[in-house]
């Protein structure tokens, strides 16, 4: 069986993904003013592509657990990681209202797989006595992306330009996937029941 280490490491990652899922969903509103300006939107046309994040990502918590309960987290995160972190590239390459919330829509589709595949994660690797403060570290990430977003996004954007703000941020998660692919495995399943 694993070391007791290696859920601490598996919680590790999940703290991690979650920085992923919230720098990712941000970058949009740290370069607000500067797309608006570019790109011309009006006050409606981006409350409207914002919407669009907030709508899917509502119902895809309604698909997201029963997805992950019958596909298992290991291959579930993988998915959700890959269509969110496409969906935040793709960002960069949308020079409409329309384009844009199309990739909102799919980043909320692929980002509401986040919290009920940590919460999964962490009932299946974690004995009740640990799981407040494994769900207490993961959930940190949502703070410490709120934190790194605003710090990292206006340095790439001034430095190479907004749409590789996009893709930098977005690519992060193909790093992530690497490693989750090459250190989670499902937990070993409990011995039998003696009687």
């Amino acid at each position: 069986p694993p070391r007791p280490s290696y859920r601490w490491t598996i919680c590790a990652l999940l703290f991690v993904v979650t920085t992923i899922n919230y720098v990712d969903r941000q970058v949009l509103g740290i370069l607000a003013p500067t797309l608006q300006r570019e790109l011309r939107w009006s006050e409606t046309q981006y409350g409207d592509i914002v919407s669009w994040f907030s709508l899917v990502y509502a119902f895809g918590f309604l698909v997201a657990g029963r997805w992950l309960d019958r596909v298992g987290v290991r291959r579930g995160f993988a998915t959700a990681v890959v269509v969110w972190s496409l969906a935040a590239i793709g960002h960069a390459f949308a020079r409409t209202a329309a384009g844009f919330s199309a990739a909102r829509a799919l980043l909320g589709l692929g980002e509401s797989a986040n919290f009920p595949g940590a919460i999964k994660t962490v009932a299946e690797w974690f004995p009740k006595d640990e799981r407040a403060l494994a769900t207490g570290i993961f959930n940190a990430g949502t703070n410490t992306g709120a934190i790194v977003t605003p710090l990292v996004v206006p340095w790439i954007a001034l430095t190479w330009g907004w749409p590789w703000a996009f893709i930098v941020t977005g690519s992060v998660g193909f790093l992530w996937l690497i490693l989750w692919l090459a250190l989670y495995r499902s937990p070993p399943p409990p011995p039998p029941a003696t009687t």
